[in-house]
């Protein structure tokens, strides 16, 4: 309860600090034609509905699931409410941290956790928009999530530490995101137009911004793994994100 209200208070803090005039993070309202959006809202679809049902069943036998994903939410939240303009791509650039909340709580999870943080943005913020909610949640919640998670057990089956496998699961779900929203972007907006040339402006128009923010991510990944390893290793051991003898070490 504690660690819930102050994350609450937090929230309404920084909100309360955003500029008024703040550009739209992610994909922004009316961006993609309607053809490209509906299909990213099909994609997005089946993952959204396992996302629920995953959590559902994992609810019903764990009462403190719940409260965890509110809390992940919450921070998924704030990190994806720091936005860089990129004006030559017509977006912004932001932190997104999905690899974190695949990493605790895996995949389905992390894509329901970012579609909340999306929707709760794109409603109450204009970060985004509800016409490229399905984009925004394939490109920071599937493809993020899933590069995150992926990375964290492939280096973590190869007996890489906690920090590391942290590091790069949120370096490449930061990277692997922008990487979809420049297909997204270069596909939506190409029209007859070759699509190469488009999507490696886009590409290289998001490198200033966001080759240190990815940087940046992997080390916040780090430290939160690193830190929960040392104070609440339980936790991490019932996600099971490492295994009990590596807690006794």
């Amino acid at each position: 309860m504690i660690y819930s209200n102050a994350c609450v208070a937090f929230i309404a803090v920084f909100l309360f600090c955003l500029p008024g005039s703040a550009l739209a993070m992610h994909i922004s309202e009316g961006l993609l034609p309607f053809n490209w959006a509906a299909l990213w809202f099909a994609v997005a679809t089946p993952f959204l509905a396992y996302g629920l049902y995953r959590l559902k069943k994992i609810s019903k036998t764990d009462i403190s699931f719940k409260p965890l994903v509110g809390l992940m939410t919450a921070v998924v939240f704030i990190i994806s409410c720091m936005p860089i303009p990129v004006p030559t791509a017509g977006t912004c650039s932001h932190p997104c941290g999905t690899g974190m909340s695949a990493i605790l709580l895996g995949p389905p999870i992390s894509i329901l956790i970012a579609a909340t943080a999306l929707l709760i943005q794109a409603l109450f913020l204009s970060h985004g928009g509800l016409s490229t909610w399905g984009a925004n949640i394939v490109s920071m919640g599937v493809m993020g999530s899933f590069a995150g998670y992926g990375t964290f057990r492939l280096l973590r089956a190869l007996r890489i530490n906690l920090s590391v496998a942290g590091f790069f699961a949120g370096l490449l779900a930061d990277w692997a995101t922008y990487l979809s929203t420049s297909i997204m972007l270069a596909l939506g907006i190409k029209g007859a137009d070759p699509f190469m040339p488009i999507f490696t402006k886009i590409v290289i128009s998001f490198i200033p911004t966001q080759l240190p923010l990815g940087i940046l991510e992997g080390a916040m990944t780090a430290s939160l793994v690193v830190m929960l390893a040392k104070r609440r290793p339980d936790l991490l051991i019932k996600m099971n994100v490492m295994k009990s003898g590596e807690a006794a070490l």
